[in-house]
């Protein structure tokens, strides 16, 4: 079993009291500093000195080994030379102790040699069964819980709350609580993971999930290892719903059978792993800043209902920059009711306008107390899940003088409602111990600083808040069915046996077969070459589009031709014919496997201009026809299937049937599979049906495939 894996034993490891300090000096600042953080963050248990010289450190008992020390040991905060880390290890683990923090660097980060000493360190510990973070690893800090061993900065006062972060950089954990603190932000957790060669950010997450003492855990992470753990910690945090919000850079490699389908290039590199953020409500950011702003955010004020938003402001200006940062950013403006506007005007001036975002005006100034009229109105409207404030809290003695009076009658409009007071700032700026002790005595807790930051966490509430409401569609027993459909003819004919709407098709072999088979429809006919081993038929000149029957003769030969002098080599089975189809909006549906998240629906428009619009939307399966039906609103080009300019609506109830019937073909189709794509999916009002199909399997499981 892997050992970072039991929950009870990470509990163990991140609550640690008595901690050898195995390589502690007095001639190093490094150690001293070391030694400085646990007192700051309040660690509560004793401190060992372990040296080669027996030698006291920082006023610490010293001890040449762990196993001299006269009191059980919980962990081994390890940061000797990288040559002397096993040693160390085998030291700590004849005392006993099972836990280490390795903050020793010249690793698998240094490349070359390093690598190879990485691979030992961790293979020795876990003969040892020593659980261990690192190496270059900073550790932690369980402040929630009193117990730290970590080289994390921290500033004072330090600050205690319920948001926990997790970094895999140990620069980049030092400036994220950074942010944090200058905004006022108390942690509960964090950590800095380095090379991962032992405990890992999923680790971490896993047993965050269940701790009490976090609300909100935010993540900053370079590769993740483990996905089968995440998506599970993932999951488990959305039924609980505790905000997981990511930062997460680098590309997962999709395989390059894939990148031969239009759907890979529409996914990209990290559009699976979007579609993972949107199953479990996991909110991803780009930004240290938006990363913190909107955990702390997500945790203090938890999924609203209904998920929408009221805004208002003591500036006109403010409330317009808002509304083109809604619309940046997503956040849906819904409009206050009827009966919420009669009563504004009830207390707001003549010339005031009863909209969303709502301008109080400036008779606040002369009038503070209007917030408090105002404040329990807008809470009252039952469009909206959450009413925010937006005002300039006083960052100095003197700005309190002056807007304290507003700010306070802002909260006690809200405390009325018998809601928490949300107030976003105009502007970021860091919070001065002054405006905290005002938020204190006002009783404001939560707050936005910074419009647009602000805006953004709002998007990620409102889209947090519809995941939890919408039901996860649990995954059903693996199908694998043992087939392996080939080619476009096999293609199709799978997914009409599996319910999916498909042009009538027949193959020829000959010329004068083609003529009689065109000759019989009521239409013209499409023509293309029915090869295995012809990816792209268009390119091959294998297509003909609107055949009449005294052509097909000719069309025949020539395509046959021209797919001979394209791929020489290839097995050629003849020529489909098709009946050709009046122009209407083209999609194109594409199953892919990522080696990491599984199988991905993703929904396109664009038929041969797919990767022009590049107009698609990705979720992981399993889906139902609702959570298809959404995606396909979701698309810029939603238009297309609405009505657009006099184009007969799309029924959208058969279309999103048709397309969860595809991504449960492409499921039953076994862990081979690595692509199957419909491409174009025709829709002509409630006419739906697949024109193109092809299928990729992985390397080594005896398939192939074709496409237009």
């Amino acid at each position: 079993m892997d050992i970072t894996s039991d929950t009870q034993a990470l509990t163990s490891f991140f609550r640690p009291r008595n901690i050898a300090l195995v390589g502690a000096s007095d001639k190093s600042t490094w150690s001293a500093m070391i030694h400085s953080r646990f007192a700051r963050f309040g660690h509560e248990g004793q401190l060992f000195a372990v040296n080669r010289g027996g030698n006291p450190a920082h006023g610490l008992p010293g001890f040449t080994s762990c196993t001299e020390i006269p009191e059980p040991i919980d962990a081994a905060y390890i940061y000797v030379p990288a040559a002397a880390v096993i040693s160390a290890l085998e030291d700590a683990a004849r005392a006993g102790i099972r836990n280490a923090v390795i903050l020793t660097s010249g690793f698998a980060e240094a490349g070359g040699e390093g690598v190879h000493m990485q691979a030992e360190v961790a293979k020795r510990a876990a003969e040892l069964g020593i659980r261990f973070m690192g190496p270059n690893s900073m550790g932690f800090a369980n402040i929630g819980h009193h117990s730290a061993m970590t080289s994390i900065n921290t500033r004072l006062p330090v600050r205690i709350g319920r948001l926990a972060l997790i970094s895999q950089s140990g620069a980049i954990a030092n400036e994220l609580g950074k942010f944090a603190h200058a905004q006022g932000i108390g942690l509960a957790f964090t950590a800095a993971t380095g090379n991962e060669a032992g405990i890992t950010v999923t680790d971490i997450l896993d047993y965050l999930v269940d701790d009490d003492q976090v609300g909100a855990i935010a993540l900053y992470v370079e590769s993740l290892k483990k996905p089968d753990r995440f998506v599970s910690a993932a999951a488990r945090a959305r039924a609980a719903k505790k905000p997981i919000v990511i930062l997460k850079l680098g590309r997962s490699e999709m395989s390059g059978a894939i990148g031969l389908a239009h759907t890979g290039s529409l996914v990209g590199d990290d559009g699976v792993f979007n579609a993972l953020c949107d199953r479990h409500g996991i909110s991803r950011v780009s930004s240290i800043e938006e990363l913190i702003i909107t955990a702390d955010f997500l945790g203090k004020v938890g999924p609203i209902d209904p998920p929408r938003i009221g805004f208002t402001s003591i500036s006109g200006g403010a409330c317009a920059i808002y509304a083109d940062l809604a619309d940046i950013h997503g956040v849906e403006v819904a409009p206050y009711t009827a009966g919420t506007q009669s009563k504004l005007r009830e207390v707001l001036p003549p010339f005031a306008a009863t909209l969303n975002p709502l301008d109080v005006t400036g008779v606040v100034l002369q009038e503070p107390q209007t917030w408090s009229k105002v404040i329990p109105i807008l809470q009252d409207d039952p469009n909206m899940g959450l009413i925010v404030a937006s005002t300039v809290l006083p960052n100095t003695e003197t700005e309190v003088q002056i807007l304290g009076e507003g700010v306070r009658a802002i909260a006690a409009g809200f405390k009325t409602a018998g809601k928490p007071p949300v107030i976003a700032s105009l502007i970021l700026q860091d919070a001065s111990e002054v405006q905290l002790a005002f938020r204190k005595s006002a009783g404001v807790d939560v707050t936005l600083p910074d419009l647009d930051f602000g805006v953004r966490a709002l998007a990620h509430l409102q889209r947090w808040a519809r995941c939890l409401a919408r039901p996860l569609v649990e995954a059903a027993a693996p199908a694998n069915l043992g087939i392996r459909p080939v080619g476009e003819r096999e293609t199709l004919a799978y997914l009409a046996a599996r319910g999916v709407p498909v042009i009538p098709s027949s193959l020829v072999t000959v010329a004068a077969a083609a003529q009689r088979v065109v000759a019989a429809l009521d239409t013209p006919a499409v023509l293309k070459i029915a090869s295995p081993d012809i990816a792209h038929k268009t390119e091959a000149g294998g297509v003909r589009l609107n055949i009449a029957a005294h052509e097909a003769h000719e069309t025949f030969e020539s395509i046959v031709a021209a797919a001979r002098v394209h791929a020489p080599t290839a097995r050629i089975d003849g020529v489909l014919v098709s009946p050709m189809r009046k122009a209407a909006t083209e999609l194109i549906v594409g199953v892919v496997r990522d080696r990491e998240w599984g199988l991905a629906l993703t929904v396109g428009i664009g038929g041969i201009l797919t990767e022009v619009f590049k107009d698609s939307a990705t979720r992981l399966l399993p889906l139902d026809p609702a959570a298809v039906r959404d995606m396909l609103l979701a698309l810029r080009g939603a238009k297309l299937l609405l009505g657009y300019r006099g184009q007969p609506a799309a029924d959208l109830d058969a279309l999103a049937a048709a397309i969860a019937a595809i991504a449960e073909a492409a499921a039953a189709l076994g862990p081979s599979l690595s692509v199957l794509e419909v491409n174009p999916l025709r829709v002509d009002g409630s006419q739906v049906e697949a024109l193109d199909g092809l299928t990729i399997y992985q390397a080594g499981s005896g398939g192939s495939g074709e496409e237009a």
